[in-house]
């Protein structure tokens, strides 16, 4: 029997490898027990690989109407606003996020303007977390970097919402490199075990509860002229 039931769930992973398909992904590798994970608890994990769509640049929701030929972004967000669960994978280089995970934090700023029913950023109501792995220092400050990024965006960050692997410093085995020890890693293992039960359980929280209360959060409401128990001090 299945004690711990998350259908109706929905989490979307979006992979910000360098390398496009068919090339083996070793973040995506880890991605994959997070995944497994959801799924054996009912949820509807999905995996897009940025890299192979065609996204440009910008901080638009949808960059043709400022003069790129296409655009994939708006589709793919469409599979944002359905997943309860966001998780950005990405690879690290030079200590940082990919080029590509930082257009895709870039083009969810470009939706951030949107609303919900209650008059809440778009994003509220949603859980995030982060992927990371290299053969090179920085899994913290990757992570910190994006779960910043997302809670700024509207997103609902648990407790311990990342997860990484890193190698021995310098050249060296990838993640799913034969003898790199990266899949037996028991810190590993548990970081990212315990980030999607984390997420897991916050999601079905937030969506028990109705999402976040719609109470000295809304932009028409403040620009309507209310302030929330707002009082500007005097300074005397």
């Amino acid at each position: 029997m299945n004690d711990w039931d998350f259908s109706g769930l929905r989490a979307l992973f979006l992979s910000c490898t360098l390398k496009r398909s068919p090339e083996v992904s070793n973040t995506e590798g880890l991605a994959a027990i997070s995944m497994d994970i959801m799924r054996r608890h009912g949820v509807s994990a999905e995996l897009i690989r940025m890299v192979d769509r065609d996204i440009p640049v910008g901080v638009y929701q949808d960059m043709t109407e400022h003069g790129w030929p296409s655009d994939e972004w708006p589709a793919i967000f469409a599979e944002v606003e359905r997943a309860d669960i966001l998780v950005l994978c990405t690879p690290i280089w030079l200590g940082e996020k990919s080029s590509v995970c930082t257009k895709v934090i870039e083009r969810l700023y470009g939706n951030s303007g949107q609303l919900n029913d209650a008059g809440q950023s778009h994003y509220y109501g949603r859980v995030g977390g982060c992927l990371v792995t290299g053969n090179e220092d920085g899994i913290k400050h990757c992570a910190m970097n994006i779960l910043y990024s997302l809670q700024h965006l509207g997103y609902v960050i648990p407790p311990q919402a990342d997860a990484g692997w890193i190698g021995e410093a310098g050249p060296g085995p990838s993640y799913l490199d034969p003898g790199s020890g990266g899949p037996e890693n028991d810190f590993t293992n548990r970081n990212t075990t315990f980030m999607t039960w984390n997420l897991l359980h916050l999601a079905k929280m937030i969506r028990t509860a109705g999402g976040i209360p719609a109470h000295g959060n809304q932009r028409a409401a403040w620009d309507a002229g209310a302030r929330f128990d707002f009082a500007n001090p005097e300074y005397r």
